[in-house]
């Protein structure tokens, strides 16, 4: 909660008004307000007579009075209080008898370290300080306070500023118009007490509306009394502390006194004699109160006057100027039109100018252009002869060639309508552009389905074996496989499906063998998932946090992509950690989902829990979903906790039950929440640097350092037309044999031209500086 210091002084209304004000200021913040306010001053005391020292009082009576006049101040801060309502407010007396007024509230400013300063300026007012002496002070805390206050000095509920312009000290509101001007030498009567003190100029207008037209005398007949009179004014203006009416102490005590203290040793004679001369001193006395008050009348009516006299000339200036500024605005319109007109004309004139000019100069070029069109066409004129000529001869040619185009259009189409043929043959045969291999290449390159070929998931063999064919590393999945049977309709149906699925995160199939009825896929070098993330081998390198959120994202696409498929979607019907496949990027892709169109709105659903589960066990780095909150998998890294909460949400929302709220329906949901979580790892791992300096000395080199061909790190890495990066020699060695194939998908090459990988280069290069280097984890 923020303090808002307001000083304030003992005119309650002023008061109310600087209150009113500092509230609608900071209306729209939680504030508290502390009331500054200066106590009694305890060297004077209030009496009938005026301001008196407390010296010339006995202590009784000072004591009575001081009590009498603190109540009073206590009544006012009360009626603060209560205005400011339910805002906090405390007061604070800032009184400190001896040092000037100014001074004090620039130790408590400092002291306190008061960032924000309402100050009114009844304030200084209250604090026994004449006119001059209230802007000296105002003037001297702005000047003087520190750099972190902000002071608002306020009169009559209304902002104005102190601010010196031209030897004169100006008064301005906060709409920037001048309020009055405090010449350094000479004040100005009317900016003094009119403008500064809204009160007074409201008492004077009534005045003055009270006084009828004919007696107030003209300016120009009373201007040098006014002067004068303002001069006798200033000259007469003392402090009021040495205005203190001069009342001894003996003569006040007997004025309060019912009756006066007789010496007792006098006799009755002079006791009336002693009466007589008290009684001749108290009508002395009151003759030159009666005088007083008659000169003080005499000095209200001259100040009515001057100030009845002074508005009315004001009056006078201010209808003058508004009519002086009104013709003013009325001239510069005119003079505004006049330019307008003048610069239109001027640009008319230019215009006309250079048209003139042109024509002229059209004028002189006319004859010789007229010659030269006279000679242009007398010789289009023989050209159109000729042309008529070639236009006869071209008009048999293109009959002739439209002759010879019906019969090649006969052609192309009976061509057509042959190629269509053929190709519906070759579907119905399942060629499909991939390669059939024979029985005699898949035993070669699995070495007659070999127990070390065979490959592993989660220490468990699979029906899956590694095979080299063609000098190139490929999967094959035999689907006769046991006491499994497949008929030739239903492999042939599976070779079908698989053709048309294409998709960068489904595993791709490169060929088929229909004798041994087995699939040839694009091997997967860093095996399935679980393998990835459960196995216990050291050589395993884990996945960073990262390296998940980008495993959950390419899952995601694979399985929103079979669901979109055309002419009915499909289902992965078996979605977990086995049947995720990654290759030496830690790109994910699927393997295992169903070839068949029996599916139905459940499956859908199915497969949008199963990928719930799957975000949540990478999110625990556990085959299990527990608890959030337990500490993520150690051998990830720590997880950002913006990211671990976005994809944790995305899990909850899969594993949902179907019409609980906020449960995804469509795998098209998921996959604009996961893109979204993606970039923002994405991001994150931009802010934090390159996800190199993760690998760490004691672990094994990032797999996509290995060129697919050689299985050794490159030196040289260029990029071919399939996409992948190959060492120089291996492809261009590959390329010299006469293969126009890609080492990695046995897919034709769009072209032979190799690009170099500058920035894996720079990787593998780096790699080889800080692998004896142990770097920590970022």
């Amino acid at each position: 909660m923020e303090k808002v210091y307001v000083a304030i002084g003992n005119d309650v209304q002023e008061g109310l008004a600087t209150l009113e004000w500092t509230l609608r200021k900071w209306s729209s913040l939680n504030i508290s307000i502390v009331l500054l306010h200066a106590d009694i001053n305890k060297d004077y005391v209030y009496t009938y007579y005026g301001k008196l020292p407390a010296s010339y009082v006995n202590d009784e009576s000072v004591d009575y009075l001081k009590k009498f006049e603190q109540g009073k101040v206590n009544k006012i801060l009360n009626q603060y209080i209560a205005f400011c309502g339910q805002v906090q407010t405390e007061t604070l007396n800032i009184a400190k008898y001896g040092e000037p007024i100014p001074k004090r509230i620039l130790q408590v400013i400092s002291g306190r370290r008061i960032c924000k300063l309402v100050m009114g300026i009844t304030f200084l007012k209250s604090s026994s300080m004449k006119c001059n002496n209230i802007f000296s002070g105002l003037k001297y805390i702005q000047r003087n306070k520190p750099y972190f206050c902000e002071l608002y000095l306020t009169s009559g509920g209304r902002l104005f500023y102190l601010k010196e312009r031209n030897n004169e000290e100006v008064i301005e509101d906060d709409q920037g118009d001048t309020v009055a001007k405090l010449n350094k030498k000479r004040g100005s009567f009317k900016g003094w007490i009119g403008k500064l003190f809204p009160e007074n100029a409201k008492n004077n207008q009534t005045a003055s509306s009270l006084t009828s037209p004919e007696s107030v005398p003209t300016w120009d007949k009373c201007t040098e009394e006014i002067e004068e009179y303002f001069s006798q004014l200033q000259d007469s203006y003392v402090d009021e502390e040495s205005e203190i009416v001069q009342v001894s102490s003996d003569g006040l005590e007997k004025s309060r006194s019912k009756e006066p203290d007789i010496p007792k040793d006098l006799n009755p004679i002079q006791k009336t004699e002693f009466l007589r001369i008290k009684v001749g001193e108290a009508r002395d006395a009151i003759h030159t109160y009666k005088r007083e008050a008659k000169e003080s009348a005499k000095r209200c009516s001259k100040a009515e006057w001057a100030i009845n006299l002074c508005t009315s000339r004001v009056s006078d200036l201010e209808t003058r100027l508004n009519e002086e500024t009104m013709k003013r605005r009325d001239f510069e319109k005119d003079l505004h039109t006049v330019k307008e007109e003048v610069t239109e004309n001027q640009i008319r004139l230019q215009q006309n100018k250079s048209k003139l000019n042109s024509t002229l100069e059209i004028l002189k070029e006319l004859p010789n252009k007229l010659k030269s069109v006279t000679l242009e066409k007398s010789q289009h004129e023989e050209q159109l002869k000729k042309m008529i000529h070639i236009r006869g001869t071209m008009i048999l040619e293109i009959e002739n060639l439209r002759k010879q185009k019906d019969v090649m259009q006969r052609r192309i189409e009976f061509c057509k309508d042959k190629d269509a043929i053929e190709t519906v043959k070759r579907l119905n045969d399942l060629s499909f552009s991939y390669k059939e291999f024979t029985a005699d290449e898949i035993r070669a390159g699995t070495e007659n389905f070999s127990d070390h070929c065979r490959i592993k998931c989660s220490g468990d063999y699979t029906n899956v074996y590694r095979a080299q064919i063609n000098h190139t590393t490929v999967a094959v999945k035999l689907y006769d496989f046991g006491t499994k049977q497949v008929s030739e309709g239903e492999f042939d149906n599976k070779v079908k499906i698989l053709s048309r699925v294409q998709h960068p995160h489904l595993v791709a199939m490169l060929g088929f063998c229909r004798e041994l009825k087995c699939i040839v896929f694009e091997y997967m070098h860093q095996s399935c998932l679980r393998n990835v993330l459960f196995s216990n081998s050291r050589k395993k390198q884990a996945l960073n946090w990262h390296a998940k959120v980008c495993v959950a994202a390419d899952v995601c696409s694979g399985l929103t992509y079979l669901h979109l498929a055309k002419p009915r979607l499909m289902v992965h019907g078996n979605l977990n950690l086995a049947n995720i496949l990654l290759d030496y990027n830690n790109v994910a892709k699927l393997h295992g989902f169903r070839l068949d169109m029996l599916h139905d709105e459940s499956d859908v659903r199915s497969d949008i829990r199963d990928f719930g589960s799957l975000v949540l066990q990478l999110l625990t780095g556990r085959n299990w979903c527990g608890p959030l909150d337990e500490v993520l998998y150690q051998r990830a890294g720590d997880w950002p906790l913006e990211v671990a909460i976005e994809i944790a949400r995305i899990g909850i929302r899969c594993s949902c039950r179907h019409g609980e709220d906020d449960v995804y329906t469509r795998m098209t949901m998921v996959m604009k929440d996961m893109e979204e979580v993606r970039k923002m790892a994405d991001d994150r791992v931009a802010d934090v640097g390159c996800l190199v300096n993760e690998f760490s000395a004691d672990l094994e080199i990032p797999s996509f350092f290995f060129c697919p061909i050689l299985q050794d790190v490159m030196k040289d890495p260029h990029i071919a037309s399939d996409g992948f990066s190959y060492e120089l020699s291996a492809i261009k060695q590959w390329l010299d044999m006469g293969n126009n194939t890609s080492p990695m998908t046995n897919l034709e090459l769009e072209h032979q031209w190799l690009t170099p990988n500058h920035t894996l280069r720079s990787l593998i290069q780096d790699w080889h500086k800080k692998k004896s280097i142990p770097l920590p984890l970022t």
